[in-house]
């Protein structure tokens, strides 16, 4: 195994732990948690480029550990009432809808190259900056003026990114029957 995706794995396995420290509302240790996962996100990409190790195992293991770990704790955040619920039934449908839209194109046009779109980038950052706050904001109180701007910007980008999968699906779909 490949040291990019070696730490890939890392992220992985934290994500159980990480949301039994949730569950247990011990927010110092899923701060940390959190935060090693998140070095873990922007290490494995990076080494996978300078190393030139970049693998199939490691294209498929990113973004699910991704989805894991984002998903894992906007539904924990959400029960525990950190987050409201509607938010946590945005990301998660668009999850949902990402992964059908991925399995669909993969069964009526064969395996397809998809690389993520900036928004889609948006959208990871702001879903890790809401956590992130949450979290935080669980340990250590901060004001709660940021979390409206917060919660709503990220259910935006959102569903702006969900219509965008979309749009981009309806038009590779409509190209196979030319």
């Amino acid at each position: 195994m490949s040291l990019p995706n070696f730490i890939t794995a890392i992220r992985i396995i934290v994500t159980p732990i990480f949301v039994i420290m949730l569950m247990d509302q011990r927010f110092g240790m899923a701060i940390a948690l959190f935060a090693l996962a998140a070095v873990t996100d922007g290490l494995d990409g990076l080494l996978a480029r300078v190393m030139k190790q970049k693998t199939t195992l490691g294209a498929l293991l990113d973004p699910i550990a991704d989805k894991l770990l984002l998903s894992s704790a906007y539904i924990v955040l959400g029960t525990l009432h950190i987050l409201p619920r509607w938010l946590v039934v945005i990301v998660i449908s668009r999850d949902v809808l990402i992964m059908l839209g991925v399995a669909m194109l993969f069964i009526f046009r064969g395996p397809i190259k998809l690389a993520p779109s900036h928004i889609s980038k948006a959208t990871t950052v702001a879903q890790i900056m809401t956590v992130s706050w949450a979290l935080l904001n669980e340990y250590l109180s901060f004001p709660h003026l940021l979390k409206p701007l917060l919660v709503w910007g990220t259910a935006a980008v959102t569903i702006a990114s969900g219509l965008h999968y979309l749009y981009m699906w309806m038009t590779l779909f409509n190209e196979g029957d030319r």
